[in-house]
C-alpha cells in the first residue's frame, strides 16, 4: 500500500482555515508501512556549546528540523516555531518548540507522501482522476473568467461537478481564489432566478 493512497480526511482538524493532521495517527500509519521506520529531531549547537532541536535566528525566531526514513528513504522538512495564528514566535519556550518538531515530523512523513494532498490544497488523496482533464477544464473555466464569459464559466464548472465528487474538488482545488468567487457568484445569481 501507498502512502499515497491514504485517505487522511477523518484525522485531520481545522484551525484558522488550515488542516492539520494528527502526528500520532501519522505515526502509526507510517509504522503499518514500514515497522522500522524512524524520525529524529535535527539538534543545532548553541553559542553555550549546548544542543538544542531548534535553530535559532538572528531576530530571536527560531527553525525545527525532523528527518523521517521510511523502508530506508530518508525526507527531511523545516519549520518555524509558530504561535495559534502561524506567526512566527519570539524566544519561543520548550512547548512551542515540541509542538513545532511535531508538526514538522507530520509535514517530513507527508513528503514520503502521507496527507500530502493537504500541503497542495486539495481534498482528497491521489486517485484514478485524470489530471490532464482536471487541468483542461481548469484552464477553461480561467479563460472564461478572463473573458467574463458567464455561461462557458458555469458550464465548464457544471460539467466538472457532473464528472462526479472527486473530480470536481480537484477542478476546484486548482482554480484561484477570484475564479472561485466568480463561480459562487454566478451559482447564487443562478439559484435566485
Amino acid at each position: 500500500m501507498s502512502l499515497l493512497s491514504i485517505n487522511v480526511n477523518e484525522h485531520t482538524e481545522k484551525k484558522n482555515g488550515l488542516t492539520y493532521l494528527s502526528w500520532a495517527w501519522a505515526w502509526a500509519e507510517v509504522l503499518k508501512i514500514d515497522p522500522e521506520a524512524t524520525w529524529e529531531a535535527v539538534e543545532y549547537p548553541q553559542p553555550d556549546g549546548t544542543m538544542a532541536p531548534a535553530m535559532y535566528l538572528g531576530n530571536q525566531t527560531a527553525m525545527v528540523k525532523t528527518v523521517v526514513t521510511i523502508k530506508g528513504k530518508a525526507r527531511s522538512c523545516m519549520l518555524p516555531v509558530m504561535d495559534h495564528r502561524n506567526k512566527a514566535i519570539q524566544s519561543p519556550d520548550a512547548f512551542a518548540v515540541n509542538t513545532a518538531i511535531m508538526r514538522c515530523m507530520t509535514k517530513a512523513i507527508s513528503m514520503h507522501g502521507l496527507g500530502l494532498y493537504i500541503y497542495a490544497g486539495e481534498d482528497l488523496p491521489e486517485t484514478t482522476i485524470d489530471r490532464t482533464l482536471v487541468m483542461k477544464v481548469q484552464q477553461a473555466i480561467a479563460d472564461a473568467v478572463a473573458q467574463d464569459k458567464e455561461v462557458s464559466a458555469l458550464e465548464e464548472w457544471q460539467g466538472a461537478v457532473e464528472q462526479g465528487e472527486d473530480f470536481g474538488k480537484a477542478v476546484w482545488a486548482g482554480l484561484t481564489t477570484p475564479q472561485r468567487d466568480y463561480i459562487r457568484a454566478l451559482n447564487q445569481a443562478k439559484a435566485k432566478a
